[in-house]
């Protein structure tokens, strides 16, 4: 069973991998929320690495690959992102916050090992990375508000993708604290996997409200009471 969820997970992270790689060229952005995106590619980098110092298995294997697939997904990040933040935001300076955010990411990869040991140390943060990760899809389908960078194909493999190891590891490992984390990470999921069916059927649908003009508003809340 252990052998056959880790196949799961495998292959569902490699499809969102795959699909996040082929939208992210096809609309020239990037599709794993980059916070995410760094954490994610220190984890697999951190982790294959020790695991191939300690030998060869299946999630070895997996580690590997997500590794490389990322790695392609961090070019998509530097080489697009910069479209996506203001136009204050120079291109150096873009690249010098991916090169910090990314230096981040490692750092925080290896307090966990120093913290926890690696076999916990990896358990506790690839869950509480998917958690930010769940939060922050949603948070970049609306700050875009459509589907640019972003498929069904990706929140269906991303949430069975964390399902997997939340019963392998959590349930029939007996961790409440990864069973607790791993439905959290459902939920947003399956929220997420919600917006976006909703937004293929109304791609309208986050379509910002106009806010308040400033004759209308600003002006008639600072307006004093009138008395008699």
């Amino acid at each position: 069973m252990d052998l056959f969820l880790t196949a799961v997970s495998g292959l569902a992270w490699t499809i969102v991998y795959v699909s996040a790689i082929r939208i992210g060229f096809r609309h020239r952005t990037y599709a794993i929320p980059m916070a995410a995106l760094g954490l994610n590619f220190a984890w697999e980098t951190t982790y294959a690495v020790h695991d191939l110092l300690g030998g060869m298995s299946p999630q070895t294997v997996v580690n590997l690959i997500w590794a490389l697939a990322d790695l392609v997904i961090v070019y998509t990040f530097f080489a697009f992102g910069r479209a996506e933040f203001p136009r204050f935001v120079t291109r150096s300076l873009f690249t010098a916050w991916g090169v910090l955010l990314f230096a981040t990411s490692f750092a925080v990869q290896w307090l966990f090992i120093e913290q926890f040991g690696t076999d916990a140390g990896a358990r506790y943060s690839a869950f509480l990375q998917n958690l930010l990760m769940s939060g922050l899809f949603i948070a970049m389908l609306i700050a875009r508000q459509s589907l640019r960078g972003q498929t069904l194909t990706i929140a269906v493999a991303k949430w069975l993708g964390t399902l997997a190891p939340t019963i392998s590891i959590g349930v029939l490992g007996h961790s409440a604290f990864i069973v607790g984390i791993g439905a959290l990470c459902s939920v947003f999921d399956l929220l997420y996997i919600g917006l976006v069916l909703r937004l293929k059927t109304h791609p309208d649908a986050l379509a910002t409200v106009d806010a308040p003009t400033q004759e209308t508003w600003p002006k008639t809340a600072s307006q004093p009471a009138v008395t008699t």
